[in-house]
């Protein structure tokens, strides 16, 4: 059975999206709770799954990483076997940040991340393309972020808010 979330958990994840390093004392003062509760809450968000992780953006071009590129990728076979072994493979991958199947034309989008355009290529086409089942490749190479805003919308509560 779902997790049914109210306004007041939906303030909650709102908020920590927005900053997962916010005390519990001031995620409390934002949604309108005390303390205790409010730290039940998050402890019920995280055991139903619906907060998996913490984690950090980055500033990957700072970091070193100046290239962000999408491969498109089709594959020969699509059984689930086929499949696996293709996932297997991308989390071998450092490069690949992001792989989701599609449907479509193409089997799967990748994020990739690359010092430079020669480590990119160094990977496309000493990895990527020499995989196994791997029929074709397209690559589009990023000129520049427009947005980047992870986890969900956040719904608006019954007064139009969120």
């Amino acid at each position: 059975m779902p997790h049914v979330l109210d306004a007041i958990d939906w303030r909650i994840l709102k908020e920590l999206m927005a900053d997962g390093r916010i005390t519990n004392v001031a995620l409390a003062a934002r949604v309108g709770l005390s303390p205790p509760p409010c730290l039940r809450r998050v402890r019920a968000l995280e055991e139903a799954g619906l907060i998996q992780a913490y984690t950090a953006l980055v500033d990957e071009a700072a970091l070193g990483f100046a290239i962000t590129a999408f491969a498109m990728v089709g594959l020969h076979n699509q059984a689930e076997s086929d499949l696996r072994a293709f996932e297997n493979r991308v989390l071998a991958w450092p490069l690949v940040r992001e792989a989701h199947m599609l449907s479509g034309e193409s089997d799967y989008m990748l994020r990739c991340v690359a010092p430079d355009l020669p480590a990119f290529q160094e990977f496309v086409l000493g990895e990527l393309t020499a995989a196994p089942n791997v029929a074709s490749v397209k690559t589009f190479l990023t000129i520049r972020r427009a947005k980047r805003e992870p986890g969900v919308p956040a719904r608006p509560t019954p007064s139009g808010g969120c």
